[in-house]
């Protein structure tokens, strides 16, 4: 009897226990982390989903939290969930400077028995504590002054003043042909640049459509010819400003208001109407340059007044990107191309250091940075590295060479230019006067292994990009003797840009090939040391150039210029088109001119050279 009252008592017991259990109110966990889950995707419809009745304004408030902050991510994690709320912890990623992090409390409310008993009693106090009805987030962002682009010895290239934008509104437009010689006459403008931006897509009759920016200092001598032109229209504010309009455009780039394409590459914190690198190292460097705003997360009521804040972010300075360029040869670099209405390019390196001293590209209105990234055949420019390996094998200034009107190597034809002919000549003579057929015939007595080896203690093939991505040369093997004929007078596949052939002067003035540099540290290409007794030769050969062959238009008296001229052939027309080339050194000044198209070397890039030394400092 006593084992049986147990069990009954036993079993009575787990009867109670299991109704205990039965009967216990379910918890709202999962209501809580289904509405956290779509909170996080700001999801509105599934956070209604389960809240209690349908509470007006939530998904309204949802959205502007989500865009008001410009939330990137954010992480929900319920805390403790009772019979009365549930707390959470929020950690969000806003505006792209930082993470806003707080509790709040979820009110629930059981509205009936069953699964689907309890809801959230939503106000726009379970998004954050201090908000109500009335209230919204709004976040402040202040970008601080955006850093300089600095030159050689500290010289500011490009750097933050205030200017005047000056723009056109299409509406307003009376006379388009009178706005643009206006625009050109004062500022320099290119007319269908002008039609280009009246015309590009999203721009509106009444948009402000910018098309210049002035120093403000500037701006006061010309307002008085622009404001009475009807569509002309001024901003004021702070931009970037250089020596000179087009000073190193390429290279150092543009500000401006930010674009679309701009917007979706940066992301936050960066919003429309923000200032920004748009080309050049001002984009390429552009979260340095512009560092990271400072910033702080409000609470406003409807009128706009601040209630509280409830975030501050210290944002990030920003810091200068220092480049090699000095502003006194890159002002004289970009003289030398004014007027020149081909593609065209100059470099120039001192050649001690490799450093680059100016980088200057036309036209201004392509974006291609031809003087760093182009490549193009260097024609007898190259020269300078076949004679590196003809004076190594044994060939002397005066070795008695012959330069026939053509020749033929490896069953290809070659000629001279304007099928001239020296006969007999010295050496010497043959480099300045650019002989072809010379060249050719001289290669002959050169292996592969000894064009492959000069073209590389001249940096041919080493992998170096200056800092900026830039192109250097390329000397593939020669396939035949035809082929290693075309290459030793910079033709057949050998390909070099501007940048490179600077590189290639400065070999010669300094007697070391180095790897050029625009910014950044040090290249870990090594450079090259050259047999000095075969660079005083080039040295010299390339004084002839100047001084009685074929690079006299580059000569200034008084001065010691050496050089190498280059009219280099590409396409496939009959006769085909040349470029224009002249590479030289002036002391420790080294530099390349290029000129696309642009026809004889000697003609067309040695009188951009003349202008370019007469301009620049003495070295």
């Amino acid at each position: 009897m006593l084992v049986l009252g147990v069990v009954v008592a036993l079993l009575a017991a787990g009867g109670v226990f299991y109704l205990t259990r039965e009967h216990k109110p379910r918890l709202a966990t999962a209501e809580v982390a289904t509405y956290l889950a779509a909170w996080e995707r700001f999801d509105p419809a599934a956070m209604a989903a389960v809240v209690a009745g349908d509470p007006p304004g939530l998904a309204a408030a949802v959205t502007a939290m989500h865009d008001d902050l410009r939330v990137t991510r954010a992480t929900f994690r319920a805390g403790v969930v009772d019979e009365v709320q549930a707390t959470y912890t929020a950690d969000l990623e806003v505006g792209g400077i930082g993470r806003l992090q707080y509790d709040g409390v979820l009110p629930l409310v059981r509205q009936k028995d069953g699964e689907k008993a309890w809801r959230i009693v939503w106000t726009p106090t379970s998004l954050h504590p201090a908000l109500q009805p009335d209230r919204h987030f709004e976040l402040g962002l202040v970008w601080p002054s955006r850093a300089p682009i600095v030159g050689a010895a500290g010289a500011p290239l490009h750097s933050t003043a205030d200017v005047v934008t000056v723009g056109l509104q299409p509406g307003r437009i009376v006379d388009l042909a009178q706005v643009q010689a206006i625009l050109t006459q004062q500022l320099g403008t290119d007319p269908l640049a002008v039609v280009d931006a009246l015309n590009a897509p999203g721009v509106l009759p009444d948009h402000f459509v910018p098309v210049a920016q002035v120093p403000r200092d500037r701006f006061a001598s010309i307002r008085p010819v622009l404001e009475p032109v009807p569509g002309i229209f001024f901003r004021q504010g702070s931009g970037r400003v250089s020596p000179g309009d087009d000073f190193a455009l390429h290279l150092l780039g543009r500000v401006g208001e930010i674009t679309a394409e701009r917007l979706a590459e940066l992301g936050p914190p960066y919003a429309v109407g923000d200032q920004v690198g748009l080309s050049g190292l001002e984009a390429a460097d552009e979260r340095q340059l512009a560092g990271a705003p400072s910033g702080e997360v409000r609470v406003v009521d409807g009128s706009g007044v601040e209630v509280a804040v409830v975030a501050q972010f210290p944002g990030t300075p920003p810091e200068p990107v220092v480049v090699t360029l000095d502003p006194r040869v890159q002002t004289a670099a970009d003289q030398a191309l004014a007027g020149v209405t081909q593609p065209a390019a100059i470099v120039a390196v001192d050649a001690t250091t490799g450093d680059v001293r100016a980088v200057a590209a036309r036209p201004l209105d392509q974006p291609f940075d031809r003087a760093l990234d182009g490549q193009y055949p260097p024609g007898s420019s190259f020269k300078v590295v076949t004679s590196e390996a003809l004076v190594r094998g044994g060939t002397r200034p005066d070795t008695t060479v012959s330069c026939e009107p053509s020749a033929t190597v490896g069953g290809k034809p070659f000629k001279n230019f304007e099928d001239e002919s020296f006969g007999p000549i010295p050496f010497r003579t043959a480099f300045a006067k650019s002989c072809n057929t010379a060249f050719v015939t001289l290669a002959e007595g050169l292996s592969d292994a000894d064009l492959v080896a000069a073209a590389g203690r001249f940096g041919f093939g080493a992998p170096y990009d200056a800092g900026v991505g830039a192109s250097g040369g390329e000397f593939p093997d020669p396939d035949d003797a035809a082929d290693r004929a075309s290459s030793a007078i910079g033709q057949g596949r050998v390909l070099a840009s501007p940048l490179h052939m600077a590189s290639v002067a400065a070999a010669v003035a300094s007697g070391t090939w180095r790897p050029p540099r625009i910014t950044g540290p040090a290249s870990p290409i090594a450079p090259v040391v050259l047999d000095p007794a075969t660079v005083a030769v080039l040295a010299d050969l390339m004084r002839e150039v100047v001084r009685t062959g074929t690079g006299t238009a580059a000569a200034i008296a008084g001065q010691d210029i050496a050089g190498k001229t280059g009219t280099a052939e590409f396409g496939n027309a009959s006769p085909p088109a040349t470029h224009a080339w002249f590479i030289g050194f002036r002391g420790s000044l080294a530099f390349a001119v290029l000129v696309e198209g642009g026809g004889v070397g000697g003609q067309v890039a040695a009188p951009i050279a003349a202008r370019f030394l007469a301009a620049a400092p003495v070295a």
